[in-house]
């Protein structure tokens, strides 16, 4: 391979990389607002939520969103071990291995 191609491998990881890693870098040595802090905490719930939900339904263009079935059924199994584990180890492997057994019958 030639140079070149190392070195946009590198770029892209890099441009990929600060976006991600420059914002807990600032926000650690900053001090936030009681109220900001609050707000803040909020966050992963309300993105956590949106991609749970997002999953649940199939969206298309001038029609109302349409549930999938797999997916909620995989929902009950996992819900059930995340609210008595607490584990996320636990929820990803009971959601991945639930939905693979459902579309391997369905």
């Amino acid at each position: 391979m030639n140079v070149n191609y190392y070195f946009l491998i590198l770029l892209c990881g890099l441009v990929t990389w600060l976006p991600r890693i420059l914002p807990f870098i600032f926000s650690s040595k900053i001090q936030f607002p009681k109220k900001v802090e609050v707000f803040m905490s909020y966050l992963p719930l309300c993105i956590l939520a949106a991609l749970f939900f997002q999953s649940l339904f199939d969206f298309h263009e001038n029609s109302w969103p349409q549930l999938k079935i797999p997916e909620l059924i995989a929902c009950i199994p996992t819900l059930f071990v995340g609210y008595y584990s607490k584990d996320l180890m636990k929820i990803v492997l009971t959601g991945i291995i639930s939905i693979a057994v459902i579309r391997l019958f369905l």
